[in-house]
């Protein structure tokens, strides 16, 4: 998708504040933060939503989630987080490039939204 800013990040035209790389996932925090930590992993892959993934995708979305145990660790969340992905705009899904969110450091509530 030519305006997908997620891509345009992932390319290196549009800078974040990147918390970890490596050949297939990208995790930056996120610019409009909604907890004290907000990070946005995302593949590098361009996977619109969790709608469109495909077998061929399995180990790519399990790494995913790997890389997010990892950062919690690495950023010291020690009480907890929560990783949320939205698919879909009545899910909250803002881009259209599949992408979880890493949200720790205060009382989250439930039922989310």
């Amino acid at each position: 998708m030519p305006d997908c800013i997620f891509c345009k990040i992932v390319a290196g035209e549009i800078p974040c504040s990147k918390v970890y790389e490596d050949a297939d996932m990208l995790a930056f925090h996120d610019i409009a933060p909604q907890a004290p930590t907000h990070v946005i992993v995302i593949p590098k892959k361009e996977i619109p939503s969790l709608d469109q993934l495909t077998e061929e995708d399995e180990a790519l979305v399990g790494h995913l989630v790997l890389v997010v145990s990892k950062l919690a660790r690495d950023l010291g969340l020690k009480g907890g987080y929560r990783m949320v992905v939205n698919c879909g705009p009545d899910a909250g899904q803002s881009v259209d490039h599949l992408h979880f969110h890493l949200l720790a450091g205060r009382q989250l509530k439930w039922p989310p939204g």
